[in-house]
């Protein structure tokens, strides 16, 4: 893949991850006064609107009916299981140790795009895997935070449907637009989680309108910047710059929860983030290699 593309990929990312913070700040927000599963359906409710403006800006509403369905509902059945578990995970974790914990996914994509996109990831980057994993596991258990807990289990189930889901845009990309993928997503999830939800459905308050309008619009930009980064770029090269959650979860806890990590989650998320950043250095010299070798193919006139 060209590195332009990888690049545009790495931008698009950077970009999803600021808007998705917002996102969780709010959905952390709404997750005290109502169940988890009406939080996933008000999440893909209040993006809908807006979506459905976008789809008739640009590719109309004829182009969602032709995709692969089969991947569509599987997508969904992951995101509503994805987001309702992160919602009831931030319910009782501050959001820096959910994203900590969080940060298994983009370690479970660069594994999963070998078998399953044909990707290459060589025997250093998969020690760099282990060693994010060394990490995930250290947050986990020594606080009790983590896998001893049932919010923890949550986190690390909802990274599982992340991954996979990520890998999937990346074979839907071959085949439909970012816009049928982020409408079909969104719709699925809402009719999903809120089927799931209805039974103990709570009327929302006219107070938290601004949040669930709040959510709607960092989600939706978040959903198109993540869903244009993964299909614009590979997946192993992409997925390490999840980790800047980290610096945008730690403002949001201190600006609007008074909280800090503990020293083990910050131990945690230093092993973590150094494996991942270890990541990104590994492709900048592979592509440095590569501008060498091109390089110095057209200095010898070969074609």
């Amino acid at each position: 893949m060209p590195r332009s593309s990888n690049l545009s990929g790495i931008l698009m990312m950077l970009f999803a991850v600021g808007a998705f913070s917002l996102m969780d700040a709010g959905l952390k927000l709404l997750s005290p006064h109502y169940p988890a599963t009406q939080v996933a359906a008000l999440r893909g409710a209040s993006s809908l609107p807006l979506v459905l403006a976008w789809v008739a800006a640009t590719v109309g509403f004829r182009s969602l009916l032709r995709v692969r369905w089969p991947l569509h509902l599987l997508r969904a059945v992951l995101g509503v299981g994805m987001m309702v578990a992160f919602v009831y995970a931030l319910r009782h974790l501050p959001l820096s140790t959910a994203y900590t914990i969080f940060f298994v996914a983009p370690l479970l994509i660069a594994a999963l795009s070998v078998p399953v996109l044909g990707e290459h990831v060589g025997p250093l980057r998969w020690t760099a895997i282990g060693v994010g994993l060394v990490g995930v596991l250290v947050v986990l258990r020594p606080t009790g935070e983590g896998a001893l807990s049932l919010a923890g289990l949550a986190v690390l189930g909802a990274a599982v449907g992340y991954a996979a889901s990520a890998i999937t845009v990346r074979v839907l990309a071959r085949s439909d637009s970012t816009q049928a993928m982020v409408f079909w997503l969104m719709l699925l999830m809402t009719l999903g989680a809120g089927a799931l939800a209805w039974p103990d459905w709570v009327p929302p308050r006219l107070e938290h309108a601004w949040i669930i309008a709040g959510v709607g619009v960092a989600g939706t930009l978040g959903q198109v910047a993540i869903t244009e980064a993964f299909s614009r770029g590979e997946a192993s090269v992409i997925a390490p710059f999840e980790y800047t959650a980290l610096a945008w979860g730690l403002g949001l806890d201190v600006a609007l929860w008074g909280v800090l990590p503990d020293r083990i989650t910050w131990l945690g998320a230093g092993i973590i983030v150094a494996s991942g950043l270890y990541l990104i250095r590994r492709e900048r010299v592979a592509h440095a290699g590569d501008r060498k070798a091109s390089c110095s193919t057209c200095e010898s006139g070969l074609p």
